[in-house]
């Protein structure tokens, strides 16, 4: 049986990836794979997602510059989510401008943003 055959999609042909970063275990990141873009992402070792709101395969960086190298790539007991170890060329995974897309922390009945921009999403994208 193909590896890809053992995981458990959704009734759209998804499967929710947390990207971590591999050195740290610091939670950069969620987003979506279809089997295509996990197959690529196995074969390249750089994180392919499928962008639901673009409706398309969407390499990670390929406009920001900001690609995650895959070290390791896990599934959880339920075959249904993807766990990928990841250097974040960069030091930036959150289209922000943030190291990572968890940047606001629960505090005292309200979202709090902990973390700085570390560089201006318009100087990122173009």
């Amino acid at each position: 049986m193909d590896a890809l055959d053992q995981l458990k999609f959704d009734d759209r042909g998804l499967i929710p990836a947390i990207a971590q970063d591999h050195k740290t275990g610091e939670v950069l990141m969620v987003a979506w794979m279809n089997r295509e873009s996990l197959a690529l992402t196995m074969q390249k070792k750089q994180a392919v997602y499928w962008s639901r709101s673009r409706n398309r395969l969407w390499a990670k960086g390929e406009e920001s510059g900001h690609v995650q190298k895959v070290i390791e790539i896990r599934i959880d007991c339920d075959a249904d989510v993807i766990l990928l170890q990841v250097e974040q060329i960069g030091g930036i995974a959150c289209h922000t401008g943030r190291k990572r897309c968890f940047y606001r922390v629960y505090q005292n009945g309200e979202w709090v943003t902990d973390e700085a921009i570390i560089k201006d999403p318009k100087e990122i994208y173009k």
